[in-house]
């Protein structure tokens, strides 16, 4: 490659201003851009996709890279012509995909091993976020920026105010590391929060669509009502009953349950629906 001019010479040429309705913050710095990407591990043979690159700066340290190939995806046409720009130079590595992330299945963009590397958009970082775990046995890694909030809840442990309904989703299906955080100061423009990078990776064993499914109603139900016992929040499913099916006491609260007994009671619960009555081995 030929080496590329600044990212700010690249914003103002493509007039890139970033949007807060696309949820765009630029990260910059090429020290933190080559943080992420050496955070994603050995890539050396792996085809990359990232999410809502901008002006780049996470593009051009994933060229810097041994991956195979970067599949970037962006919605904005501004960002898209410049990183089309940048692609010229890339000798065939960098592909440009104009498209909303929410509306593509990321996996049929390249052949595996595949792994997601990105600064993700704050106004769809959630929904990319659970829609991909519902896929993870398809990815060999992710590693993700998002607002602290939500780093926090990705990695939290039980009985703590951040562990939730996205706690037990992506701990179930990955094995999820906060790596590191980033301050507001770093972005252009400046977030009102903190950042951070989360490392998932997918556990072996896997659910099946139907179970993922049974894991997000229960979870749903759990959390949905904080406050309440688990007797009550679950009683649509079974209640007391299913509670003693699964060895746990009928007054807890959602907080307070690990993903392996929450593993436990979503089994119960899909093992009870017709032509469910075999279950895939544990995965927690």
């Amino acid at each position: 490659m030929t080496t590329e001019p600044p990212l700010r010479e690249v914003i103002a040429r493509y007039g890139l201003a970033a949007k807060r309705s696309l949820g765009q913050h630029f990260l910059l710095d090429a020290n933190l851009t080559g943080r992420i990407a050496r955070a994603a591990g050995p890539l050396h043979g792996v085809h990359v996709i990232e999410i809502g690159p901008g002006p780049g700066g996470l593009t051009r340290a994933l060229l810097g890279s041994d991956a195979a190939s970067i599949t970037a995806v962006e919605v904005d046409p501004r960002a898209v012509e410049a990183l089309r720009d940048l692609s010229t130079q890339a000798g065939g590595r960098l592909r440009v995909i104009a498209g909303d992330a929410l509306a593509l299945d990321v996996v049929s963009l390249t052949p595996e091993p595949r792994q997601v590397v990105a600064n993700l958009p704050y106004n769809i970082a959630t929904p990319l976020l659970v829609r991909w775990l519902r896929q993870a046995r398809a990815f060999e890694r992710l590693t993700l920026m998002f607002q602290q909030e939500v780093a926090d809840r990705i990695c939290a442990t039980p009985q703590t105010a951040a562990y939730g309904r996205l706690t037990v989703l992506a701990q179930w299906t990955c094995q999820a590391t906060l790596l590191f955080r980033i301050p507001p100061a770093a972005f252009v423009p400046p977030p009102k929060v903190h950042s951070a990078v989360v490392g998932l990776t997918p556990h072996a064993a896997q659910p099946d669509s139907p179970l993922f499914s049974a894991m997000e109603r229960v979870t749903a139900a759990a959390f949905g009502q904080r406050r309440k016992m688990l007797r009550s929040a679950l009683k649509p499913m079974g209640g007391e009953v299913l509670l003693r099916r699964a060895g746990i006491a009928a007054d807890r609260r959602a907080e307070t349950l690990s993903v392996a007994e929450f593993d436990r009671l979503v089994r119960l619960v899909s093992a009870s629906q017709p032509g469910n009555e075999s279950v895939e081995p544990r995965l927690a």
